[in-house]
């Protein structure tokens, strides 16, 4: 019995381990991809209906406990405002100007733009580990020329 029990206890072991590898490296393509669209679809669901609370349940916690839904509505309250909407990106394909890259600090960072017209849609976006998965501690989005 204390053999399984051991060997349930390494198992448990290599899976946390290759998860946190897993999130010491840049997603591939695909993923990082999806995670960038998926964010900034719910950031831009939460702009254009006023309701943040979506948006920030999806937030890593340090995230959420410095910005709860309200205060996001009031840092983001320009693009409610001016009725910005950007869900044409979840057809267009992100371009990375750097590289994304994980920092020392185990941040994934991942900057760029989407081709959108006649302005450009600009993100700077920052990911930590956070149940399994990357999630946001930073987020700066801005319309405009190239």
């Amino acid at each position: 019995m204390s053999a399984i029990v051991r060997m349930a206890g390494v198992l448990a072991l290599l899976v946390l381990a290759s998860t946190a590898s897993a999130q010491n490296r840049v997603p591939t393509e695909r993923a990082l991809e999806a995670l960038v669209k998926a964010n900034l679809l719910s950031f831009n669901d939460a702009n254009v209906t006023g309701n943040y609370d979506v948006f920030h349940a999806k937030l890593s916690k340090p995230f959420r406990d410095q910005f709860p839904p309200d205060r996001l509505k009031s840092r983001f309250k320009e693009f409610h405002a001016r009725h910005i909407d950007f869900d044409v990106i979840a057809a267009l394909k992100p371009q990375y100007e750097p590289a994304p890259r994980v920092d020392d600090d185990g941040k994934l960072l991942v900057e760029g733009f989407f081709p959108t017209e006649p302005l450009r849609l600009h993100f700077d976006l920052k990911f930590i580990p956070s149940d399994g998965e990357w999630k946001l501690i930073a987020i700066n989005v801005k319309i405009g020329s190239r």
